[in-house]
């Protein structure tokens, strides 16, 4: 994994590209490249996962008298496949890097490469005759790509940070921006980078910018289709997909490991790379986090109804696994609010994000690739709003039903160019009416269609943004092997009653792996990434939101009511403010975050 960037319209000083590369090192901390034709300028730094040796970018092919030259961040799993059918072709490869593979599919088969290509990426390739610059994003958008146009052509990049680092491109938020703030954060709305003029090149989507016009188009996206398997073929249709895609995932030329929580996405991940492990005689390494005297202030939920523990026990003796456990204290959270605000470019999931971003720390030293088990629940339906009937049949995003909560935070001078309700709404039924479903569709199949969708374009992006960013503020790649978009695509289609097997979140996929799992692992009602409940981290951050409160200074204060942030460190709502873990003590870290992200970026509201 890496960091990629550019500048293409305008000449780049070298001062500007030093800067932009410092915002790219922790994303890429073993080299880095430049290559410059022109008013071409593209800058690259590497973590090197794949041929350490090769591999190194930004890489240029020449081909008779035209010159391509590519950057790229990602991992490519059908590597071989695609390399084996270029050189039948008459490609010649001078590494064994993905990132070579990718450049020769684009110049072999220009935007039609993309529906060869099974892996997480973002690239770009400039072809120096034309002046061309193709863009692109995988399918499902576990890499990031912001861009922003003006006087100075196009600006792109791996994260928000390095375009601000551009003198041209001021920090800047407007109502909209503190619209999806108080009304959708920590989520955005698709293909918005919040700052004004920031866009994201939408998972699924490739971008070109030639002659000073920048266009988009969509070359992917879930395609209902009639099902025709049946539930035994669909089971072992989905056992096949789940075994391959983390198998494929395993591929490193440096150490690996994987997050194990105890539930049922982690655990089978981590069962299926043990055994491969095993096959050579070695243990994989497996991680946990948890807190410090969580046993004493668990408290058992409708969202989280058991710790993390006993269950992670049950796994490591089951997998034999050289297993490390981090255990983090409220300071510890605390410590690192700044840093895991800057490392999101913008308010985040609070201590959700803290605990996450110091446990890639402690992961890192141990390995440089991690497989995760984000996304099974957006895909196999594992979410309680998947399931709950009430929550299921209203409209509005199921993750945070509380507009009218949220919209009590907004500063009346900017409340006036917001209308709350329909803002919301109109993000949500766009996103419905979007879903592709079969016209002649039951009504409890359409409507779960329409969940799926939500949650790919919404909440799942909210997730994929936290891991990629926490994680790479350390240098360490974090997988998700679930995220194959074959598991997508086939599951988008298999009617809910399989995915629903016994009644069960994620009925389905527990049958299908039901091989892989002690009982007590394969049974385990879901239970969300651990958060702490301890007291203390709610006295801490209730301090400091106080302490802002009492500062006239304090930027949150131009955009939040001081009145509604006096109210809310004396009200427990009994809805999460987003998802099923952001309670008041998150909501009040998140006002935190807002605040010195204000600070961070010295942003100016407009």
């Amino acid at each position: 994994m890496c960091a990629i960037a550019g500048v293409i319209g305008s000449l780049t000083p070298q001062t500007v590209i030093e800067n932009m590369l410092k915002t790219m090192q922790r994303r890429g901390p073993d080299g880095q490249g430049t290559y410059q034709h022109g008013t071409c300028c593209l800058l690259h730094t590497r973590l090197a996962v794949i041929d350490p040796l090769g591999g190194a970018q930004p890489m240029t092919c020449r081909m008779g008298e035209l010159v391509y030259t590519i950057v790229y961040n990602g991992e490519l799993y059908n590597t071989a496949e695609i390399r084996n059918e270029l050189q039948i072709l008459g490609h010649n490869f001078q590494t064994s890097s993905d990132t070579e593979v990718v450049l020769h599919a684009y110049i072999q088969w220009k935007e039609d490469c993309l529906t060869k290509l099974n892996g997480i990426y973002a690239f770009g390739v400039w072809e120096d005759r034309s002046g061309r610059l193709f863009l692109a994003r995988d399918r499902i958008g576990v890499k990031p790509l912001f861009y922003t146009l003006g006087p100075y052509g196009l600006c792109f990049a791996s994260e928000i940070k390095t375009i601000l680092a551009h003198p041209k491109i001021p920090a800047q938020i407007n109502s909209e921006g503190i619209a999806q703030l108080l009304l959708l954060g920590p989520g955005r709305a698709p293909g918005s980078g919040v700052f004004c003029g920031i866009e994201e090149l939408r998972p699924g989507c490739y971008g070109v910018y030639e002659n000073g016009v920048f266009y988009w188009k969509r070359y992917w996206k879930l395609k209902d289709k009639p099902h025709e398997e049946t539930f035994e073929e669909t089971a072992e249709h989905v056992r096949y997909l789940v075994t391959d895609a983390i198998q494929r995932q395993m591929v490193s030329d440096v150490p690996i490991g994987t997050f194990l929580s105890g539930g049922l996405d982690s655990s089978l991940i981590s069962s299926i790379c043990a055994g491969v492990f095993a096959e050579k005689g070695e243990k994989l390494k497996t991680f946990s986090v948890g807190y410090v005297d969580q046993d004493k202030y668990f408290v058992p939920g409708k969202f989280q109804p058991n710790a993390d523990d006993h269950y992670i026990d049950i796994m490591h003796s089951y997998i034999l696994s050289d297993h490390k456990t981090t255990y983090l204290s409220p300071e510890d959270l605390i410590g690192v609010l700044d840093d895991a605000t800057a490392a999101r470019d913008l308010p985040g999931m609070a201590d959700v994000d803290f605990s996450l971003f110091v446990f890639s720390k402690e992961i890192r030293r141990d390995v440089k690739v991690a497989l995760s088990g984000e996304c099974a629940d957006e895909i196999f339906g594992g979410y309680p709003w998947y399931r709950d009937p009430e929550i299921r049949a209203a409209e509005g995003f199921p993750w945070a039903q509380n507009s009218g909560f949220r919209a009590g935070f907004i500063h009346p001078q900017h409340l006036k160019d917001i209308r709350p309700n329909e803002y919301v709404m109109d993000h949500y039924r766009t996103t419905v009416h979007q879903s592709d479903i079969l016209p002649d569709s039951r009504r409890i199949e359409r409507r779960m269609k329409e969940m799926v969708n939500l949650n790919f374009e919404w909440f799942m992006q909210t997730l994929l943004d936290r891991k990629d960013r926490m994680s790479m503020y350390h240098s360490l790649e974090v997988r998700v092997p679930f995220c194959d978009y074959r598991i997508a695509e086939y599951l988008y289609s298999v009617p809910w009653d399989f995915k629903d097997y016994g009644n069960r979140e994620k009925g389905l996929l527990r049958y299908a792996m039901r091989d892989y799992l002690p009982d007590e692992i394969l049974h385990r009602k879901k239970s969300p990434y651990p958060k702490t409940y301890d007291p203390r981290y709610t006295e801490l951050v209730t301090q400091m939101l106080e302490n802002v409160i009492a500062d006239s200074n304090a930027p949150l204060l131009n955009i939040v009511r001081k009145d509604a942030l006096e109210k809310l460190l004396h009200t427990e709502f009994s809805w999460p403010w987003y998802g099923q873990l952001m309670k008041l003590p998150q909501t009040i870290a998140y006002m935190l975050q807002i605040n010195r992200w204000l600070q961070l970026y010295n942003i100016q509201v407009i």
